[in-house]
Formats: C-alpha cells, sequence, structure tokens
C-alpha cells in the first residue's frame, strides 16, 4: 500500500543549505542546484528509480508476508485467528514505533545509508522468520522485522527529494510507490500457492529470497547521494517539532482519518482469508491468495484522488472514500464469493483514495518540518493498520465476519463525524468572514 510522502523537509532548508555532502564534488556546486541533480534521461536516474522500486517491493512483500498464511499458521500451529492476526499487526506496529525516530537518524547518517542497513537487517530476519518453533518467537521475530524496515518509508522520499529534481520528482516517486503496491500484492500471492503446495513455512522462505534479490538489486543500483546535508536531530528539538505538528488540529484530524482508513483496511486484509477457506466458499489457499490481486485498484484510486479533490473539494473527496468503503464492508457480508469480491474492490478503492487525499493533505498543511508531520502521519497509519488487524481477528474469532464488518462501520462512521466536523467548522468560518467584511 502507498506510504505517505516523508521528504518534504528537503524544501524547508533547502534555501540555507548548499547541496553537498562529502560524497560530493566540488562540480556539483552550481548557482543552480536543480541542475546537479538527477533528470530523467540523465545519468543515474535510471539506476535510482529502479533501486528505489526494488527497495519499495521488498518492504512491503515483507512487511504484510503472512497475511495471505495465516489461515495455514493458525491450523499448523494450533492458534486462534486473533493470536496468529499478531504475525501481521506485529510487523506494523514495530514500523509505526520505528518510523519517527528513523526519520532523525537519517537526517544524521544519510538516507542511502539507512535505507541499506534497514534492508540488510529486515532480509535477514526474514531468512529466520521460516524456523520460528512458536508463534511468540513468530510475533517477535515480525516486530523486529518491522521496527527494521521503518527505515524505508523515513528515508526514501527524503533521498528522491534530494536527488531528483523537482520536475521529475513526482515520477519518481510514483515508481517508488508503485514498487510498495506490487511488493504487496505479490508477496501475498507468492506466498499463498507457494503455501499451497510447500506449507506456510517455505512460502515465508520464498518472500526472503524475493527480498534478498530485491536488496542486492537496490544495493548495486543505489547511486551515491550527492546533496544530502548531515544535521543532528537531538531528542529535544524532535519532540518539540512533533509536539508542534499535533497542535495543528487540521493535522490531528488528518493523522485521526489516515489511522481510521487504516483500521478498515488492516481488518478486512487480515481476515479476509480466514472467511474464504471456510464455509460457504473453501477456496484453496493459493486463489486466497490471488484475491490480493484488487490492490492494483488502489493503484487506480490512487492516482484518481488528485482529480477527485478537483472537483469536489478535499472534504468531499472523504465523503466519497467513506461511503465507497462501507458500501464495500455491507456488500462482503453476502454468501457470494462474487459480491465479496465485489466488496473488496470498494473497500480496497475507497481505502486508497482516502489514504491518498488524507496523506497529500499533510504535505501541504505543514508548512515546516514537513518530513516529521508525514513521519507522524505514518505512525498513526501503521497503528491503525495494526489495530485493525488485532481487533478485526478478534471479532471475527467471537462473532464471525459481521463483526469484523462492524469494526470498519464503525471507524468509517468516525472518519465521517471528522470530517463532517470540519465541513461545520469551515461553513462557521465562512459565515463569520461575511459578517466581517459586511460590517
Amino acid at each position: 500500500m502507498p506510504p505517505a510522502d516523508t521528504g518534504a523537509s528537503v524544501t524547508d532548508r533547502a534555501a540555507a543549505s548548499p547541496p553537498s555532502s562529502t560524497g560530493s564534488s566540488s562540480s556539483a556546486a552550481t548557482t543552480d542546484p536543480e541542475s546537479a541533480k538527477l533528470r530523467p534521461g540523465g545519468p543515474g536516474y535510471r539506476r535510482m528509480s529502479f533501486a528505489l522500486f526494488a527497495a519499495g517491493v521488498a518492504t512491503f512483500a515483507l512487511l504484510y508476508s503472512t497475511q495471505a498464511l495465516l489461515p495455514a499458521i493458525s491450523t499448523d500451529l494450533a492458534v486462534s485467528p486473533d493470536q496468529a492476526s499478531w504475525t501481521v499487526s506485529a510487523a506494523t506496529f514495530g514500523l509505526a514505533l520505528g518510523v519517527i525516530p528513523l526519520s532523525a537518524v537519517s537526517e544524521r547518517f544519510g538516507r542511502r545509508t539507512l535505507m541499506t542497513v534497514s534492508l540488510t537487517v529486515a532480509t535477514l530476519i526474514a531468512m529466520l522468520v521460516p524456523f520460528a518453533p512458536s508463534l511468540g518467537v513468530l510475533i517477535a521475530l515480525r516486530g523486529i522485522q518491522g521496527v527494521a524496515l521503518a527505515g524505508l518509508p523515513a528515508s526514501a522520499m527524503a533521498f528522491l527529494a534530494e536527488e531528483v529534481r523537482a520536475k521529475a520528482l513526482v515520477a519518481a516517486i510514483g515508481l517508488f510507490v508503485a514498487g510498495n503496491s506490487i511488493g504487496g500484492m505479490s508477496g501475498r500471492i507468492v506466498t499463498g500457492w507457494v503455501a499451497q503446495a510447500w506449507g506456510w513455512r517455505a512460502a515465508l522462505g520464498a518472500v526472503g529470497v524475493l527480498a534478498v534479490v530485491c536488496t542486492v538489486t537496490f544495493r548495486l543500483l543505489v547511486p551515491k547521494a550527492r546533496h544530502f546535508v548531515s544535521r543532528s536531530v537531538g531528542p529535544r528539538a524532535l519532540a518539540r517539532t512533533l509536539g508542534g505538528h499535533l497542535a495543528d488540529p487540521l493535522l490531528r484530524r488528518l493523522y485521526a482519518i489516515g489511522g481510521l482508513f487504516m483500521t478498515v483496511f488492516g481488518a478486512v486484509y487480515t481476515v479476509i482469508g480466514y472467511r474464504l477457506v471456510a464455509e460457504p466458499f473453501n477456496l484453496p489457499q493459493g486463489i486466497v491468495g490471488s484475491i490480493f490481486v484488487v490492490y492494483l485498484v488502489g493503484t487506480v484510486s490512487s492516482a484518481a484522488a488528485g482529480q477527485l479533490v478537483a472537483r469536489t473539494g478535499r472534504r468531499g473527496a472523504l465523503y466519497l472514500a467513506v461511503g465507497t468503503t462501507s458500501t464495500g464492508l455491507l456488500l462482503s457480508l453476502a454468501d457470494s464469493v462474487y459480491a465479496v469480491l465485489a466488496g473488496l474492490i470498494l473497500i480496497t478503492a475507497g481505502f486508497f483514495a482516502g489514504h491518498a487525499v488524507a496523506s497529500s493533505s499533510v504535505s501541504r498543511t505543514a508548512k515546516t518540518a514537513r518530513a516529521q508531520a508525514s513521519a507522524l502521519y505514518q505512525c498513526a497509519y501503521y497503528t491503525g493498520s495494526s489495530l485493525g488487524g488485532a481487533l478485526g481477528a478478534a471479532a471475527f474469532y467471537a462473532v464471525g465476519w459481521e463483526g469484523t464488518v462492524l469494526l470498519g462501520l464503525v471507524a468509517m462512521v468516525a472518519a465521517a463525524s471528522i470530517t463532517l466536523y470540519a465541513t461545520r467548522k469551515a461553513v462557521a468560518e465562512r459565515r463569520l468572514l461575511r459578517l466581517e467584511k459586511a460590517a
């Protein structure tokens, strides 16, 4: 699933910082800093694009590697769905915990260095995960892996913003996000079919091999950072920055909305496998894994979110996203595989649209320290994923799919209520402004 933009902070200090680093030559210093950056067709741009694409594939293939395997893990380890769901929630919660401090680490040691270390550590853990002797060990390894993976969203967008020309930045970020989507989708599909043939441990091993290939590809292709400027971000300074963002009412609402949308998404995709392998569907593991091809719908709805905002405004787009997601949840209650598939399509389209609107609004709303503002969004976002997966599985274990759907609808009602509050506040402010002008 696509991450929030964490790289915009570069623009906050671009005017004050020369585009130099210990690894750059004196020729890089020029009256036009943009001219020294990577551009489409220029040297290094294609290598950089493929490197970040590979990193995106590895990150999201690893992050959600157990999600399509939960029914098989439950059966093999004799654990309930709510217990098995923590193999997903631990990883996303670890990422949520790690993304803010690692964004500060990247300011000191460099984006490229942090991405390399993060991918390497996460991949090494991936090679150990298939041999976990118990659920507790598996959950612990997944939690550590999530913390390691936090280095990618904490650094990737900042790296691109520093190294790529502004006019080419959207395309470069788009390719990285495409890697996220493809990694999340392909990881689930691969694990589904491998698990059907050789079991869930072999499936996790296959994801580990994919991560090794992607990590090596990233390290061989990623260019050296030429425009990174090291700076220390102390705990007090970081706390002040985060406190300033959390004091902004609009940012708080956007963080909440992102977390609530992800609660639905995490709940649905953590539990859907259990629903589809059971009566009345009885689908095989490979087919269940292939259901995640629905993620491609999210790529389309994310891209369309900008046009939607242009036509309906930010709050109008959020209302449509809430309505689409809620309709999908209700449709998925039917005991028809076609209805469930249609419901998943609507849930996915609504989620990605809502996420795209909320995350882009964070970058636009924050006037300073945008990297930390976006890191806070990601923290809320992945916390929502963790809670959604855990609570959704618990609801399913207690009362069935209806419980998971109810959780999702409650989250959507909360998101709609926050948006409605913002709408009424905006209307009141406009009315007051007209009265002041009339007076």
